[in-house]
């Protein structure tokens, strides 16, 4: 269900597996929080631990956890001022109406837990994005949000016409082995000190493909990249 990135006295970093939800299921089993805190738990039982983000169920990457009150209001501030560097990766399979720019727009809510993408810009969702050719028609995209919307990266792409390939909402017709997004990698400043996190997705083919290794092997740290103007 996860894996353990790295640990702090004041956080926890993992990565979440692709289909867990974030919170309990009910009788399909637990979610991602019950599972941290049962681990954290079975190295120390008075352990605590606050949910800060989270992830979609259907995408997999890297998460953090606070363990600490302190840690939990720190690291509240830090989402709440943008200050923390996300970089998401995505694949899509139709012609997108732009390879590399800046998706921005108000977000609304449209049909069946939906949300679709508008021209005004009051309160924007704002996404830096580059793409890659890959193999069988495919294009591999780097996401960088710099808003924190619902669905927005799903939305995103949805917008230029290339719904990530698996997303149950967005592209209904794609029917494959999971829904390709994953958060890739974290950036942070934490009390004066930096940290840097990147986790490689684990499973689904076209993820798992020599071509997006190569391609990631290139762009090695995403925060390095020029990237377009906001």
């Amino acid at each position: 269900m996860f894996k353990t990135i790295a640990e702090h006295a004041d956080f926890i970093v993992v990565d979440k597996e692709a289909g867990t939800n974030f919170h309990d299921e009910g009788d399909i089993g637990s979610g991602l929080f019950s599972l941290v805190k049962r681990h954290i738990q079975n190295q120390n039982k008075s352990a605590e631990l606050y949910p800060i983000h989270r992830l979609d169920k259907m995408t997999s990457g890297l998460v953090i956890f606070a363990k600490t009150l302190v840690g939990a209001q720190t690291f509240g501030q830090l989402f709440n001022d943008h200050d923390i560097e996300k970089y998401y990766l995505a694949i899509g399979d139709k012609k997108p109406s732009k390879k590399q720019g800046l998706i921005k727009g108000d977000m609304a809510k449209s049909r069946r837990g939906m949300f679709k993408l508008l021209r005004s810009m009051e309160n924007p969702a704002i996404t830096q994005f580059f793409s890659y050719s890959i193999a069988n028609k495919q294009r591999l995209y780097l996401l960088k949000p710099h808003s924190g919307k619902t669905h927005q990266l799903r939305v995103a792409l949805a917008s230029i016409g290339t719904p990530i390939v698996g997303d149950p909402l967005y592209y209904t017709t794609s029917k494959v082995d999971r829904g390709y997004l994953h958060a890739y990698a974290l950036k942070f400043s934490y009390l004066g000190k930096s940290f840097e996190f990147t986790s490689l997705p684990s499973n689904g083919h076209y993820y798992l493909n020599n071509e997006v290794h190569k391609q990631l092997a290139a762009i090695k740290k995403p925060w390095l990249l020029n990237w377009p103007r906001l």
